[in-house]
């Protein structure tokens, strides 16, 4: 067979849909709205092939630069050697979603907002950077019996 170096080529696995979640994206994936400065996680529906990102893009996560009628415009950082380039595309609504990934950490900003408020009206300093865990403190173990020597059987010829 001859070779194939389509833009497409590749992407058997990867634009596949998920059991039972076959056929055109839901219209609440549209309703969506995206601003400037938001975060979002590319990932390409290969039911809708308007407005594809290319495939190197799939998986990825940016922030939104540019907002049209029905797309949006994506910068991302890719690893090209031993620098970082910014790349800038577009894509339709249903190839991006919003990302989770600063989720856990805007919530423990929250949380850490809170302890130190309750820290400063007991007169007590916060600390709220995370404190790796503690090795073990020292024990000594008793024993009841003294324990048993055991030593290897000397080899005999038959």
């Amino acid at each position: 067979m001859p070779h194939s170096h389509g833009r497409k080529r590749g992407t058997r696995k990867m634009f596949k849909k998920a059991f039972r979640l076959h056929g055109m994206a839901k219209p609440s994936q549209t309703l969506i709205t995206y601003r400037r400065g938001d975060i979002v996680d590319v990932k390409i529906d290969g039911s809708q092939h308007k407005g594809q990102p290319y495939k190197t893009f799939h998986g990825k996560t940016g922030t939104v630069f540019n907002v049209t009628a029905s797309s949006v415009g994506v910068e991302l950082l890719k690893p090209v050697k031993h620098r970082l380039i910014t790349k800038r595309f577009h894509a339709r609504v249903e190839h991006v979603r919003p990302s989770s990934s600063r989720k856990d950490f805007l919530e423990r900003v929250q949380q850490n907002d809170l302890k130190r408020k309750e820290a400063r009206e007991k007169g007590e300093t916060y600390h709220p950077k995370r404190q790796p865990t503690a090795p073990k403190g020292a024990f000594t173990v008793k024993m009841e019996e003294i324990p048993e020597m055991i030593m290897p059987r000397k080899f005999e010829y038959l």
